[in-house]
């Protein structure tokens, strides 16, 4: 498939040189997210644009006029900065999230997320997280309403029995973190630097992976979740 990707990629673009830079040398096809992309390649047909490879000239400085490379002196009107983003954990670590005598959130996930469905983290009650780290995957805009409606069902659950305070187990925690990771496991996707590894080189501390998502396909999560509900939620702690 990176193969057939690549002969594509070289037919479309006219500049052998350039269409060489365009093909992914450090990751096959699949394993990052696919660029949905109408006649992105074409562009760098028109005589108005050049790609500049920064891992063969690194950018030194930013200047009044553009950006200087090893190589050049590129002038902008604009400069467009897209460095990469800190996903799946990065939201909840710049936020003091803080939990049983003040622990942070932060500190607990320092070697990789650990919850329970994705939506609880032991030791952080009534914390319920949407599109977590761990939960399931799929076309999101979906998924986030079936996390919405079992979070709710949680919570009108705690309110029919007069709770005030729902909290994961160690036990639970430990089981679908292990299952997190085992289903995970050997999926190229994971075998990659990549935001959806926990890698990021401008973030410190992002520079080892993680699976920090949960690859045992939506069915299956939702099958999960629906037999906590049903077993009246046991495998929580509640009062």
């Amino acid at each position: 498939m990176s193969d057939f990707a690549a002969r594509k990629i070289r037919a479309r673009v006219k500049d052998p040189k350039v269409a060489e830079r365009l093909i992914p040398k450090n990751h096959g096809f699949g394993t990052r997210r696919l660029p949905l992309e109408t006649h992105y390649y074409e562009v760098y047909n028109q005589p108005n644009v050049d790609l500049v490879d920064l891992g063969e000239t690194p950018i030194e400085r930013i200047t009044p006029t553009g950006i200087v490379t090893s190589a050049a002196d590129h002038e902008f009107d604009i400069i467009v900065y897209a460095s990469g983003f800190d996903a799946i954990t990065g939201p909840f670590d710049r936020i003091d999230i803080r939990g049983v005598e003040g622990i942070r959130l932060k500190n607990v996930w320092s070697d990789g997320p650990k919850t329970f469905l994705g939506i609880m983290v032991q030791d952080f009650p009534n914390m319920l997280m949407l599109m977590g780290p761990h939960a399931g995957l799929g076309n999101f805009t979906r998924f986030a309403e079936y996390s919405v409606d079992w979070a709710t069902g949680l919570i009108e659950h705690a309110f029919r029995h007069g709770l005030t305070r729902i909290d994961a187990t160690s036990a639970g925690t430990r089981r679908w973190t292990d299952h997190v990771i085992e289903v995970g496991r050997g999926l190229l996707s994971n075998e990659i630097d990549s935001w959806m590894t926990g890698v990021n080189s401008n973030v410190d501390g992002k520079s080892s992976r993680k699976i920090v998502r949960y690859s045992g396909g939506f069915p299956n999560y939702k099958k999960h979740c629906d037999a906590v509900a049903a077993a009246g939620y046991d495998e929580l702690t509640m009062s």
